[in-house]
């Protein structure tokens, strides 16, 4: 006995293709440029998906750690998911301290010598500037993320972010010589499965 016959129309073909289409992964590709259209580097941009993200653990390639070095702060600018504790080695011969009155994070870290290392963490997203309480040159920034969808630009002023799914996405783009509120340029982005590409002209400082 012969078993039962199974006719796949092609309506019946279509949802699954366009649902597996739409899970399709997407990169985009966003160059920050200044007023004179020369490429900014180390603005962060981030692609938070409308809603927010709920992916899980956010990670990045890179260590939650900030160095105090040559009397600064290196990397200046630094990418941290929420909730992060981050480390302050101390690489100079010279004592620092670290502190903020950033709205997203107030602390102070005391006096610390040669081959030491602090830690603190950041529970609230946003930005975070950072200061020496005596080397008054030094500044750096925390950017707090809910996105793993974050990257700095290059020295051209592009940054590559890939496998997010197409669909709605809140584009926010920070810098801080920004000349908007909180240093934050915002607006609503649609991804589309594969490439995508944005440019956009930053006003500075």
């Amino acid at each position: 006995m012969k078993g039962p016959v199974f006719i796949l129309t092609t309506s019946a073909l279509a949802a699954p293709l366009a649902a597996a289409w739409a899970a399709a992964p997407a990169a985009v590709q966003v160059q920050i440029v200044d007023e004179r259209g020369l490429p900014v580097r180390d603005a962060v941009v981030e692609l938070t998906p409308n809603g927010g993200w709920r992916g899980g653990a956010i990670r990045f390639g890179w260590k939650s750690a900030m160095a105090q070095k040559s009397v600064a702060f290196v990397p200046g600018t630094l990418i941290v998911p929420r909730g992060s504790a981050v480390a302050f080695p101390n690489l100079d011969s010279v004592r620092h301290s670290v502190y903020s009155f950033s709205k997203a994070a107030r602390f102070e870290i005391d006096l610390y010598g040669r081959d030491q290392t602090r830690s603190h963490s950041f529970p609230v997203a946003g930005t975070v500037a950072l200061g020496c309480n005596i080397h008054d040159q030094m500044r750096g920034y925390l950017r707090v993320v809910d996105t793993p969808f974050a990257a700095k630009t290059d020295q051209n002023g592009i940054v590559r972010l890939s496998g997010m799914a197409a669909g709605g996405y809140q584009l926010t783009v920070w810098h801080a010589r920004a000349r908007a509120p909180g240093g934050e340029l915002k607006r609503a982005l649609a991804v589309g499965a594969g490439a995508n590409s944005q440019k956009i002209a930053l006003k500075l400082r």
